[in-house]
């Protein structure tokens, strides 16, 4: 396969992503160069008028306000430091074409949708706090709400909707600046002697978007990073590289030399405090709050983060082509890239010469082979393995933990109350990394703080006490899943609460931002001595046995689903049966028969039942096993899978589908709570026992109408959901009933539905439908669903 990663070819050079893509029917619509000359919608960067651009016409960050003494001053302030910072970054972007150009994996939305995304999430989290009346731009605010967390690093899906012209997105930043401006200056409650603006106080929310912007600013630079380098320049605002860019080319980089030895230190062993206190005087996201105490055993950490030069022995000795180094995962996607080395390395000589420059946020320099590498968790875990192997004392090597990076602070004597007490390159001291040895502690421990962010091994997970913030219900909740990695300590370009050390953050392992790694050694391989972070297991949606309950339940006639038939013969079947009631309404209602879209597809039975009738089908489901199983039958039309039916005991059993209509189905893998923005106006949706297995429902249910809803007006929506609620599944704080109020009366869950849907939907029909799942031959889950079936007002 061609090697598709790197984001320094020209902007017509070929890649993986053909030239005729549907995004370039984007093209030819803006006038950039018009739009030059009025670019800044807020404050100009200029020295005396713009808070944060220094007497040297650059900008950096302001200090998060402190919400217990903060003037109006302070927040208007810090409100135009990030909304300027923010058209700087995009300033960047010197062609139509980057803007509209998706990144070089298709993963992420085109740069448009993050110029336009800050600005629609302070509307309607002003909206939702009841700080504003009424939407801007409704159409705006619905199609920029929310980003693309993909869902695993070969989801090729494009996004070819025609997205917004600059002029127009311009347009409306500014008509948002000057909304939050007004609350900001006519809002009561930051009138002198204030009190305490806390997690319940509305004025929450503008807190909200200013944080929420400064980590789009860093997102956003890791995707300017990935753009051809023709395609951006420097801003003259930016600040510049660390002084150390600037030094001569070397080929073959020398330890001692061009970069430093980095040393093994030991850490005692302590207990640790994790947890950001309810009423410190500053916005937190909701995964800081809470309270966790954790003993973390003796362990040694690397000095320095893993430098360039560091990093190079492992590219140059053939550690990206050696699988024994690699986790299965990281190894599928080294595979499928055809990854050679970092994605910001630059080849400057023959392919295996291993002659390297840099790719920084906006240009390509000489490596500077003392700046840490910024790779993803399957390159650092990769590395680790390595490491250990070339080890004469045996010694194993993996990732930090974040009970370790705490036990660091700790021993360095840094506050818990302040980044500051440490020096570090963070909140845009620099446009760049710097050397690894550059900003050490009193013990010897360089960036604890800073540089680049820091993969760890951890899955991200809630603290004991998480409560959601009903302002943002699916800000972490989603990726509680056991697929995102931990990151801590904040890089050169993270702002405000990022750059705070309460900062929480993840990403999907083969996810890049500026991030890279220290190594730790310990006698415990996983977690530093503490309670192990993160699932462990498998998700229950993964594992083998679940995955043949599922293929049974789709495909299985019944006499395999239930041998104990009786009057239970009318719980087999479920899948077609809820196709069969999608058709049916379909034809009652005289709706066309054109597309239809399966959200929680599992295994395809549903999906292929409507292919039968629709003339195409759209089927997502979150799990992988279920759409790789889903695309296998697509494929081939069979598939051979075991049934447990006695202990150890198995039984071979065959699925089968028709020829005749199964390419009329895509399967993807998405997330119910952030699906993708081009689903929108289906004919018919199907949603089966979805509902109570997320962790955001109204987030799912909000997408079913509006200006880009995914039921069309006049269009069918069918749900099935059993309401077996799960604080496993869903945060109590959102479940639509299944509990009593204050009041001590129940509050069912098909209640909280109706009134969910009432405004944009009519109900045409409810049932209660049996379910049965078997888990071995003589056991089987007997589940009533409630059915619901609803169209669309026009």
């Amino acid at each position: 396969m061609v090697d598709s990663r790197n984001p320094n070819l020209s902007a017509g050079a070929t890649n993986l992503a053909s030239s005729e893509e549907g995004w370039r029917q984007n093209l030819g619509r803006s006038n950039l160069t018009g739009l030059r000359s009025r670019w800044f919608t807020g404050k100009e960067p200029v020295y005396g008028q713009c808070p944060g651009v220094r007497a040297d016409g650059c900008i950096t960050s302001l200090p998060m306000p402190d919400l217990s003494t903060c003037t109006r001053d302070d927040v208007r302030n810090y409100f135009d430091n990030s909304w300027t910072i923010t058209e700087i970054l995009f300033s960047a972007l010197n062609k139509e074409e980057a803007f509209y150009r998706p990144p070089y994996h298709t993963l992420r939305h085109p740069l448009i949708f993050y110029y336009g995304h800050p600005a629609a999430l302070y509307v309607n989290k002003l909206r939702v706090a009841g700080l504003i009346d009424s939407a801007i731009n409704w159409n705006f605010e619905s199609l920029f709400e929310t980003g693309v967390d993909e869902m695993s690093w070969d989801d090729m899906s494009k996004n070819e909707i025609v997205w917004p012209r600059i002029e127009l997105v311009h347009e409306f930043r500014k008509k948002v600046y000057e909304t939050v401006c007004g609350v900001i200056e006519n809002h009561p409650d930051l009138e002198v002697g204030h009190g305490l603006l806390d997690q319940q106080h509305p004025l929450w929310a503008p807190f909200m978007g200013f944080e929420h912007e400064r980590i789009h600013i860093e997102t956003t630079s890791v995707l300017i990073r990935e753009l051809p380098v023709d395609l951006v320049e420097v801003p003259l605002q930016w600040p510049s590289l660390h002084p150390s860019a600037h030094q001569e080319e070397v080929a073959v980089p020398l330890l001692g030399r061009d970069f430093p030895d980095n040393h093994m230190v030991l850490i005692d062993p302590q207990t640790v405090e994790i947890g950001k206190p309810a009423d410190f005087p500053s916005y937190g996201w909701d995964n800081e709050y809470g309270h966790k105490l954790a003993s973390v055993s003796e362990f040694e950490v690397s000095t320095q983060l893993i430098s360039n030069g560091e990093f190079y022995a492992f590219v140059s000795n053939g550690g990206y082509s050696d699988k024994s180094f690699w986790t299965e995962e990281g190894w599928r996607w080294r595979a499928y890239r055809n990854t050679k080395f970092p994605t910001f390395w630059v080849p400057s000589g023959p392919i295996g010469s291993h002659r390297y420059r840099l790719r920084t946020t906006f240009e390509v320099i000489p490596m500077p082979w003392s700046w840490p590498v910024v790779v993803n968790h399957y390159e650092a875990k990769a590395f680790c393995n390595w490491l250990a192997s070339r080890d004469s004392e045996g010694r194993n090597y993996r990732l930090i933990s974040e009970q370790e990076h705490q036990a660091i602070r700790k021993k360095a004597g840094i506050s818990n109350y302040s980044a500051d007490s440490c020096p570090a390159n963070i909140d845009l001291r620099w446009g760049s990394e710097s050397p690894v040895y550059s900003h050490p502690t009193e013990i010897g421990i360089s960036d604890v703080f800073g540089n680049v962010w820091q993969w760890c091994e951890d899955d991200f997970n809630p603290l004991p006490e998480f409560r959601i913030h009903p302002y943002y219900d699916d800000f972490s909740t989603p990726c509680f899943d056991g697929e995102h990695k931990m990151i801590m300590g904040g890089s050169f370009i993270s702002t405000g609460d990022e750059a705070s050390p309460w900062a929480r953050f993840h990403f999907r392992p083969h996810f890049f931002q500026h991030a890279g790694f220290r190594v730790v050694s310990s006698s415990v391989t996983n977690d530093g001595g503490a309670v192990l972070i993160g699932r462990g297991d498998e998700h229950p949606y993964e594992t083998q046995k679940m995955l043949a309950d599922y293929l049974l339940l789709h495909f299985g006639d019944s006499e395999q689903q239930m041998p104990f038939m009786n009057e239970l013969s009318g719980a087999t079947k479920f899948p077609k049966r809820c196709s069969d009631l999608v058709t049916e309404w379909a034809n009652r209602i005289g709706l066309s028969f054109n597309r239809a879209l399966d959200i929680g597809c599992a295994v395809g039975g549903a999906s292929f039942e409507l292919a039968k009738s629709f003339g195409s089908v759209t089927a997502v489901d979150i799990s992988q096993k279920f759409i790789e199983t889903a695309n296998s039958l697509k494929k081939t039309g069979e598939l051979a899978f075991e049934l447990v039916e006695e202990g150890q005991i198995t039984s071979s059993h065959h699925v089968r589908i028709d020829d005749l209509d199964r390419d009329k189905v895509e399967f993807r893998r998405a997330d119910a709570c952030s699906l993708p923005p081009e689903f929108v106006d289906f004919d018919a949706v199907l949603i089966a026992n979805v509902l109570c297995r997320i962790s955001s429902p109204m987030s799912l249910l909000n997408r079913l109408a509006g200006d880009r809803g995914i039921v069309k007006p006049g269009g069918l929506l069918v749900m099935t959901t059993p309401f077996t609620w799960m604080e496993e599944f869903t945060p109590r704080e959102v479940w639509l009933g299944g509990f009593v109020d204050k009041d001590g009366a129940p509050r069912y869950s098909i209640d909280g539905l109706k009134k969910a849907m009432s405004s944009h939907f009519d109900l045409l029909h409810e049932d209660d439908m049996p379910l049965l799942i078997r888990e071995h031959r003589r056991k089987y889950q007997l589940i009533f669903t409630k059915a619901t079936v609803w169209q669309r007002k026009s």
